[in-house]
């Protein structure tokens, strides 16, 4: 796994699933969704170490050393699969998020695709951290890593809520990956630290935890 952001590595897997076919004629049909085949390939250019049986799990990466699995949420589904590999074997977790997106509505009926629209909301790395409760009780072990990895995006929506104007309640047909942002690498507990905003207040008796001295982690964005 490339320890700093590689736009060249990003860009060749990222055109290596989409450029097949054309983008539009892939939304919604294909069998692993863009962004996590992008990132799959990012992670390992090597397709025969992707989708790879250990025991009675299926995983994304087994690299004979190392186990990937790339999670955009649901953190809690790895759970089966941390408790049985994780004293036997380091296990990464990749997760994927936006750090700008673009917004693209689908009529159901026309399949007319509108104009994207830059959305206002930006990433928020500290989103993981909903995530990472939900397999709280594996975050100290020492097998387990967490890389973080911010992606300019598309996302297609279809218009299919239940609002006036069909996009609250509308439904997320796929998104699509544009360029690489920055990524962080987490390794231990002492790394977790830095996904602490410093703002957060205090509150007694539970005090916040200071960025611990012996860190890793380090942001890297890509020029």
């Amino acid at each position: 796994m490339p320890q700093t952001p590689d736009q060249a590595r990003f860009e060749a897997a990222r055109g290596s699933i989409l450029n097949q076919d054309s983008r539009v004629d892939r939304i919604g049909t294909l069998g692993e969704k863009a962004l996590h085949a992008v990132v799959k390939q990012y992670i390992e250019m090597d397709l025969a170490k992707h989708e790879k049986k250990l025991g009675n799990f299926v995983l994304d990466i087994f690299t004979d050393d190392r186990i990937y699995e790339i999670q955009t949420r649901q953190f809690s589904k790895l759970a089966a699969k941390l408790s049985v590999l994780l004293p036997e074997y380091p296990l990464t977790i990749v997760y994927p998020m936006p750090a700008r997106k673009w917004l693209l509505w689908i009529d159901p009926d026309s399949g007319e695709v509108k104009k994207p629209r830059l959305s206002p909301k930006r990433g928020n790395v500290h989103t993981v951290f909903s995530e990472l409760y939900r397999i709280k009780q594996f975050l100290q072990h020492a097998n387990l890593s967490l890389v973080i990895i911010q992606i300019d995006l598309e996302e297609y929506r279809l218009l299919s809520g239940w609002s006036e104007d069909r996009k609250r309640g509308s439904w997320r047909n796929d998104r699509l990956p544009l360029a690489l942002d920055r990524e962080l690498l987490v390794i231990g507990p002492l790394d977790f630290s830095l996904l602490i905003p410093d703002s957060l207040p205090q509150f007694s008796p539970v005090p916040t935890l200071p960025r611990q001295p012996g860190s890793t982690a380090s942001w890297r964005r890509q020029a």
